[in-house]
């Protein structure tokens, strides 16, 4: 191996020596992300974008089957707007960034840049609404928001990010709620069946659910490490929202009422996500659905007659079924493996003089880097297979690992020692009180991620306090 080659491979730290620092190499050296000259904001470059747009497409593809149609907010919201909802602008107050100036003059009123867009959502509605013939009005949009984080890492926490955000409104409450948890089903089709990342998925306690929602639903997944990444929420605001905002229609008996409300978001935060569930200590390793490039064909000794233009038969092939890459620069053939490995591509094809002699290419697995020689007419049903099987070896090995670090206990003694010993999750019993979550993160450095739908009583008294335990909660570490 070259220098260079060495060197390359040496610039990510081993996953398991820092893992902090192992993320950060990887964001930055797969070129997904680059630091802008603002504190905080980051730039997708092409790499990143392609993954999220896979994503997206992916996404919205499954909300327009649901009647879902997208629009476009604006990014300022009024002051005056934002203070409607008590609860949501206390809870948004600390991260919110203001522009006061227009060209050279103070603007009459202070405009926030949009965190999050219920505010404007309900204004809008508030005008447009008339009529229960109307409802539901099931809305999206794709844009950025901005929130002044105080701590930033890329793709887990940016001053802004890139995201969707679903905002609905309906006739019943039981309407709504249907649809804030078909949304969480829909976020959890994407991560299990597409991003191959296991979950957990449950509601929020009062103290971690979204400002100004009377209930949150979310998915929270495990990462390599044990902790815990929330990966998507949808919130049902009951009429909240429409009373503040004067959001009303008439009904079907000619009485003015209010709406019911919901809304919805994941973000690029899924992207850090994939890193860290399936990433090892040379880089990405992409689940197919999402790679900008599922095959990447290296021509071996290309500087051999035929070789090349073998690479460009194969790929005028492939890219008929997948997407391909086609890396014919002068670099060295280990140079490119290390390269294409950092960056994650699901499969290598390798074609050099010997392999056109016998008809035959080289196939390997970024995820166990098995080799494979594949007859070249066999291509398209043998590439495809071998996906579908890495992506399912990919989805067992983050369900595994979320078995392994998956205990329940009983007791206060029983969760400080499981918690000291590994991170994961730790699934036991709470009274309902906010006090005991506080005694939970002060002893055992544990937050609430959520309180599963399928419930169960692992024991009958809370362990922080000793009085009757209500729920089963999973404690755990997050990012």
């Amino acid at each position: 191996m070259s220098d260079k080659n060495k060197k390359m491979v040496e610039a990510i730290t081993p996953i398991d020596e820092d893992f902090a620092q192992w993320y950060t190499d990887i964001c930055l050296k797969a070129e997904l992300v680059d630091y802008s000259s603002v504190k905080g904001f980051t730039i997708l470059r092409p790499y990143g974008q392609a993954i999220w747009e896979n994503i997206t497409r992916i996404l919205d593809g499954m909300f327009k089957a649901t009647g879902h149609e997208n629009v476009a907010m604006p990014l300022l919201i009024p002051e005056s707007l934002l203070q409607k909802e008590k609860d949501h602008v206390d809870g948004f107050a600390p991260e919110v960034a203001w522009v006061t100036r227009g060209g050279s003059e103070e603007l009459e009123e202070p405009m926030c840049i949009r965190p999050t867009s219920e505010t404007l959502f309900c204004d809008h509605f508030s005008r447009v609404l008339h009529s229960w013939r109307q409802l539901p009005l099931l809305y999206n949009q794709w844009c950025s928001v901005v929130r002044w984080e105080k701590t930033t890492r890329p793709f887990l926490r940016t001053r802004e990010f890139w995201w969707q955000e679903g905002h609905t409104i309906h006739e019943t409450a039981e309407e709504a709620l249907a649809e804030t948890r078909q949304q969480l089903d829909t976020y959890a089709e994407l991560c299990e069946k597409h991003l191959m990342m296991p979950l957990m998925k449950g509601i929020k306690t009062e103290s971690e659910k979204f400002a100004g929602a009377e209930a949150t639903y979310a998915i929270e997944a495990m990462m390599h490490d044990g902790k815990a990444l929330q990966a998507g929420t949808s919130h049902y605001f009951g009429d909240g929202f429409s009373r503040a905002f004067d959001v009303t229609f008439t009904g079907r008996d000619n009485s003015l009422q209010y709406p019911f409300e919901t809304s919805w978001g994941v973000s690029t935060r899924l992207i850090g996500g994939i890193i860290m569930t399936h990433g090892d200590s040379e880089g990405l390793i992409l689940p197919p659905a999402i790679a900008p490039f599922q095959v990447v064909i290296l021509p071996i000794a290309q500087h051999k007659e035929g070789v090349l233009d073998k690479a460009y038969e194969l790929k005028e092939r492939l890219q008929k079924f997948v997407r391909v890459k086609l890396d014919d620069s002068d670099n060295s053939p280990g140079w490119k493996f290390s390269e294409w490995e950092m960056k994650g591509v699901p499969l290598r094809l390798e074609i050099g003089p010997k392999d056109i002699e016998k008809g035959q290419c080289v196939l390997v697995r970024r995820d166990n880097r098995e080799k494979t020689f594949v007859p070249l007419e066999d291509l398209e049903t043998v590439i495809p297979a071998m996906l579908n099987e890495l992506a399912t070896a990919l989805y067992n090995k983050a369900a595994q690992n979320l078995q392994n670090r998956t205990v329940t206990c009983t007791t206060m003694d029983e969760i400080v020692q499981k918690a000291n010993e590994q991170t994961g999750y730790i699934r036991a019993m709470w009274c309902g009180e906010e006090a005991c979550e506080d005694t939970m993160k002060e002893k055992a450095g544990l937050g609430s991620r959520c309180m599963p739908f399928e419930q169960e009583q692992v024991s009958n008294v809370c362990p922080m306090c000793g009085k009757p335990a209500k729920h089963l909660v999973v404690w755990g570490k997050a990012y």
